[in-house]
Formats: C-alpha cells, structure tokens, sequence
C-alpha cells in the first residue's frame, strides 16, 4: 500500500486589493519587534541631535521708512501722487540688505575675521555652552588632560588681522600659551606668527593683534580671514528683512545666530549705518536743490533789476505813476498767472535732470504749464483793449511784481533748504532696537526634530522589511511545497526551547576554547515540546509509507546546509527508539558531521572506519542514553567520502544493519552541495528531504528534486521544518496553515 500522495494544489488567487492589504498588514505585525527597534533608534538620535545641537538664537529690530516729502522746492502734494510717492518700503529693503550698509556693518564689527574654538566631537558643543563659571574669567578644566579642546569660558577677540591673499578664506589655527601668548600656524602648521596678547605681531606677510585670549595652554582655535565681499554676501543671506502689513512703511529685521550677542551687535550695526546712510542721502537731495537755486538767483536778481529800471524810466518820461482800477485788477491776475508759470518752469528744469520727457509727472507738469499759459492769453488780449499808457505801464509793472515774488521765494527756499541740509533726519527711523530672547531659541525645534525622526525611522523600517519581504524568496506556506509534487509530511513548528539551549550551550562553548557540545535532544529533555508532538506526527505517516518500501532504510536529506536534518534525524529516531523499534542511525555526512557530539559518544570508529575495514561493524556501533536506539557516528574525515560510499562495502554496511535493527536513518549532507545524498538515495527504501521555513527558495527544491529524479531516486515527500507563527499567513488565509495547537494532559 503506497501513501497517498496529495493533490497539487493549485496557487492562491487574490480575489481583490483587500487581501493583498491584509497580507502586507500581516508582514508588518510580523516584524513589530524590528520595526520598533528601527523607529525607536531614529527617535533617541533625532533626540541626541536636538539635545546636542547648538540653540540659535533671533535678534529681531523694527524700523519706520515715512513716506518721503517732494525733494523739489514747490511740487504740489497733487504733483507728488504723480511721482508716484506712496510706501517707501520696497526701494528701502533693497537699500537696507545693500552690500553698502552691510560691508560698513562688517568693516565696524569685524565680522570678517570668523574665529571658532576647537570643541570635542559629538559632545563639545553640548560641554562648553552648559560651563558655568563661578568668577568671571574662569575657563573649565580640562577633561582627561585634553587641554587641546575647549570646554568652556575661553574668550578670543582679534582686533586687526592681515594675511597674504593666499591664506584668505584658509583655516589658520591659532595655539593659546601661557601668560598671554600665542602662535599662529598655517593649515600645513607651519608657523606664521608669534605674539603677545594687546601687541601687534608681524611676520611673514602676517599682521597680527590679539585684542583679548582667555583660555587654558595648549587650547586651539580656528581663525579664518574671509575675503570683505563674502562676509557681505553671508550676512546679505542672514539678514531677513520683511514689510509689516501691506504699505505700513514698517520694516522687521531680524538675525540669526548660534551667538546672541553678535547676532544682536549685527543687527544694531546694519540698523544704525542705514539709517545714517538715509540721513546722508536726504542731506545730499537738499544740497543738490540748494546749489540749484543759488545758481538761478543771481539771474532772477538781474532780471528783477532789469524791470524796476525799466519801469522807473517810463514813469519819469511818460509824467505817469499811477493805474486805474481796472488795470490793477488785470495786473493782479497777470503776476498771479507769471509767478506760478514761473514756479512750474522751475520745476521743469528740476525734472529735466530726474527724469525724461515721456514720465508722467513731466507730462502733466506741461499741462499744468498749458493751462496756465491758455488763462494767460485771455488776459492779454483784455489788457489789449486798455488805453496804450495804462498798457504799458500794466506790462512793466507786472514784470518788477513777478520779478520780486519770484526773487522772494527763491530766497524763502533757499534758506529753508540750507536749514534741511545742516539739520537733515531722513524719512526713516528706529523704532524698537535691536533685542534678542535668550531664553527661547528659534532652532532646533526639538520636538518637531523628534518627531520627525520618529516619523523617518518608522518609514525606513517599513520599507526595510516590505523590501526585504520583496527580496526573500524563501517558501513560508507547506502549500507552495505540495504545489511542486512533494507531499509534506510533517511540518515541524519553530522550537523556541532548542533555540534557547543551544544559545545556552554556546554561550559554554566559548568559555571551554570554542569546543563544541551540540544541546541535549529536545524529544528527551523537553517531550511535549510542539517540535516534539509534530515530530510523533511524523513518526506515523512513515510507518504507513514505508509499508510498501524494498527495505527498512529512511534516508533524510536536503537542497542546502543549516535546514536542521541532523536535529530532526536525531529527534525523529529516539521517538521511534522510544515507541520499542530497535533504530540505527547512521551519520553519512563524513565531512561536516556532528551526530556524536548530538548523541553523546565517541567520533572514532565511525562510519569511514567501518567502511575502510578499519574496524568491524559491532565495534563501529554506539549505544546512546535512548533505550532502543544506536548510532553509527562519521569516523575519522576521508579524502574521498563520496567514493567511500561507491565501494561495496556501504552496501555490506546496509544489509547488515538492516537485519540487525528495525529502522535504520541515515542522515546526508545537502544534495546541492555534494553528490553524497545521490549515492546513498539509492539504496533506501524510503527518500525525504528536509525545507527550511523562510529559507529554501521554489528554484532550490525543484533543482533538488530533479537532481533525486535524474539519479532514479523516488523522492517520497518533504518535511517542512522551522515553520514559525507569522500573521501573515493569518491575514490571507483566515488562519495558519502550519498552525500548531498545544494540547497538554492534566497535572495534579
């Protein structure tokens, strides 16, 4: 009677997305353990990088820019809308982030010279902002002598530094010594130049002068002289300068720094020179209009002059003085249409040196002048119908009337703008100086840190393990096996009692010179072990297939090494020692294996002994601790192990053990690695290999059992061992397939 083989069955389909899903859901319960160690592991170094980066810190200012006042003597407030003087706002932010008010803020503090103090890696940082010193001037102590570090309280200030272009923008490394002294080494450590404290040193091109060092002897700082420009263009990208509310005129600065001092010195420096540098450019408007009106006065004069004359003639020649009504009413209206004609040519010539022809303002300042001019002809031609005297006297006493409004008012202006250009105050000013909170800085953010580290430690876990479930071609159901043709016999759950003894035995065999004692079996020490109850199991489905087989032989093999055969060889022949069958089990693996050390006895004579007739076959037989059951181990390792098992001998060996005991398990190395298994297969009666959960790809054991096949050997099934509980399998199916109950008796 053969044993019935099971049907293939054929592969699971996914019915929809949702199974998938929960298959996917079922791998990450699977790896709980590995993804919260991922995750935990991002959260402690995105908070070890919270904790230990250095705060920075924000100086913020705020400054007024008011809306700036015609610079032109006389513009209307109509004709100052058209010059389109609204918020200032956008032209002062580029004015105010201009390299022009932030080299001068560079030039006052220094700031292209960048010092830093050599600090202890990972933790430096975190030591020297955390030193408080109990006196001022006090500087910490060195840890373990490493003077060559700072750790707290040292104070380096250079008031003049000068280096050839070549060390520009080069790390220089200044030594602190004692008593005030210092050397100065290039990034080759050559040195550069040597000095004392508040001296001015020079050498080799090198200008150097401390202003102030505090620090232990032997402390090392990093000195850069960087280039004007691109300490500009740095502290151009540094400062942020924005509009407070939509044309409010009201300017936010502020500075980011590690420093709160300097990055509140900064923002006051860069604050202070724009407006210093506004106050300039309004005092610059106002001498440009006053030297334009002292140059138009001495004309105005000579013509005002030119009038009075002419009009002091005509009366003593015409016996004249006086005008009717009238014409004084026609002269009234005349001067006011000249004086603001020529108010408007005035600021004509102003505008011909701003802007051109076709800007809107100079556009309607000449129709304003158009308009003026067109009143201006009406009244000439009434003034026409006067008598000629009155005319006359009309035209050139208008003249010495316009002549002297003008004159008056140009002078009028011209003092006016003397005064603005001595006492000029710009259109902008501070409003709140520059501050900065030193109890809150503004980065890191360490909760946000926190949690996005958490956040990228729980992504990156997961995609390791989808990714290594991607990658894993290992089988992990006994339906895939039956899917090739092997029937599974057994599936044996993963024992988490071997595993804890072998670590066990170990951990031992490292204090005794790395010797090897395998641990004890687990049918003997742990019984009802679930391994142990799958291996009974297996135990009965061979008596029903080795029914039918030529002989009492069971060879027991597989695709790779490390799938547990010798473990499940040596468990499965004492459950069977135990139920009364007299069982001989024979290491074959002549090359790798360990069954003496598993069994307890002696390596020599073995099998390769036996077979080389070194001994005889009693003598080769072991008894074990098992009742019932003996060993043959592998003897002393040959040269040639696959022809030792060719020779008749093994043959011999065979028919002799098969007479002697009942059941005889004959443990091979992998077929894949070795043609051992190919030899032996064929004279067994009954062939299984062995699977490793997760381990053995599809690819393996079909290449296994073709290998079985070309060689004539009926392969009569497998035996999937390892089988752990997944979620996985629960989530797609409903439930495990290999899924083992406990079922234990009673104790009273």
């Amino acid at each position: 009677m053969q044993y019935p083989q099971a049907p293939a069955l054929p592969p699971a389909v996914s019915d929809d997305d949702e199974i998938d899903l929960l298959a996917l859901f079922g791998t990450l319960i699977d790896h709980k353990w590995l993804i919260a160690g991922i995750t935990a592991g991002f959260m402690l170094v995105g908070a070890a990088y919270a904790v230990l980066s250095a705060p920075i810190y924000r100086a913020t200012a705020t400054i007024q820019v008011e809306q700036k006042k015609p610079g032109i003597p006389g513009l209307s407030a109509d004709m100052s809308d058209l010059l389109g003087a609204q918020s200032q706002a956008v032209t002062e932010i580029q004015l105010l982030t201009s390299r022009s008010v932030i080299g001068k803020a560079v030039d006052a503090l220094k700031l292209d010279i960048d010092i830093q103090p050599s600090l202890f890696p990972v933790i430096g940082n975190f030591l020297q902002r955390r030193y408080t010193p109990e006196h001022e001037g006090d500087v910490a102590t060195p840890l373990l002598g490493m003077s060559h570090f700072a750790w707290g309280g040292e104070i380096l200030k250079i008031f003049q530094l000068e280096v050839p272009d070549a060390l520009l923008e080069k790390n220089l490394k200044l030594i602190a010594g004692k008593k005030g002294r210092f050397t100065l080494f290039d990034d080759d450590d050559n040195t550069l130049v040597e000095g004392q404290v508040g001296q001015l040193a020079e050498h080799n091109g090198v200008k150097l002068q401390v202003e102030a060092l505090n620090a232990n002897p032997g402390t090392r700082f990093t000195v850069v002289r960087e280039r004007r420009l691109s300490a500009t263009l740095d502290y151009q990208q540094a400062l942020n300068v924005s509009e407070t509310g939509k044309e409010s005129g009201i300017l936010t600065l502020s500075v980011d720094d590690e420093k709160p001092a300097q990055a509140l010195a900064v923002l006051n420096a860069i604050s202070q020179q724009y407006v210093l540098q506004n106050v300039e450019r309004a005092s610059a408007e106002a001498a440009s209009s006053l030297d334009f009106l002292r140059g138009q006065l001495p004309e105005v004069r000579h013509d005002l002059e030119l009038s009075e004359n002419a009009l002091s003639g005509y009366q003593a020649r015409a016996k004249s003085a006086d005008i009717s009504l009238e014409t004084k009413a026609l002269l009234d209206q005349i001067v006011a249409l000249d004086t603001n004609i020529s108010q408007l040519k005035l600021q004509q010539a102003e505008m011909d040196h701003k802007f051109t022809r076709q800007h809107p303002a100079y556009q309607a300042l000449m129709r304003q002048i158009g308009e003026l001019t067109s009143k201006q002809s009406e009244l000439a031609k009434r003034v026409e119908a006067l008598p000629e005297t009155q005319q006359d006297l009309l035209r050139l006493t208008r003249d010495v009337q316009v002549s002297t409004d003008i004159y008056t008012q140009m002078l009028n202006k011209a003092q006016e703008l003397d005064v603005m250009r001595a006492g000029a105050v710009g259109n902008v000013r501070i409003i709140d100086p520059a501050d900065v909170d030193v109890t809150l800085p503004v980065k890191p953010k360490k909760m946000l840190i926190v949690a996005i580290a958490t956040l990228l430690g729980l992504f990156v876990a997961i995609a390791l393990v989808l990714l290594r479930r991607a990658l894993n071609r290992g089988i992990e159901n006994p339906e895939a096996i039956e899917q090739l043709g092997l029937p599974v016999y057994a599936s044996i759950p993963y024992s988490a009692l071997q595993q804890s003894e072998e670590r066990q035995r170990n951990k031992e065999n490292k204090k005794h010179n790395g010797s090897f004692n395998p641990a004890p079996l687990l049918a003997i020490d742990h019984p009802t072990d679930l391994a142990v109850e799958s291996l009974r199991s297996l135990r009965t489905s061979l008596h029903f297939a080795m029914l039918e087989s030529g002989d009492n032989r069971l060879m027991i093999s597989g695709p790779s090494p490390s799938i547990g055969k010798s473990f499940i060889c040596a468990n499965l022949a004492a459950i069977i020692a135990q139920a009364g069958q007299k069982v001989l089990l024979i290491d074959v693996d002549m090359r790798k294996g360990y069954l003496h050390k598993v069994m307890g006895v002696r390596e020599q004579p073995g099998l390769s002994d036996l077979l080389i007739r070194r001994c005889e076959f009693d003598d080769a037989v072991q008894a074990t601790k098992v009742e019932n059951l003996s060993v043959i181990t592998r003897g002393q390792i040959p040269p040639n192990p696959s022809e030792l098992l060719m020779h008749p001998n093994f043959t011999d060996l065979l028919e002799s053990a098969s007479n002697q005991y009942d059941l005889v398990i004959l443990d091979t190395p992998p077929l894949l690695a070795v043609t051992d298994a190919a030899i032996v297969g064929r004279q067994a009666g009954t062939s299984l290999i062995v699977i490793r959960f997760g381990q053995n790809a599809r690819r393996e054991i079909e290449l296994t059992a073709r290998r079985f096949e070309q060689n004539g050997i009926e392969l009569k099934g497998a035996i999937f061992n390892g089988v752990e509980r997944r979620a996985t399998d629960y989530y797609r199916n409903g439930v495990n397939s290999s899924y083992q109950y406990e079922y234990l008796s009673d104790k009273n």
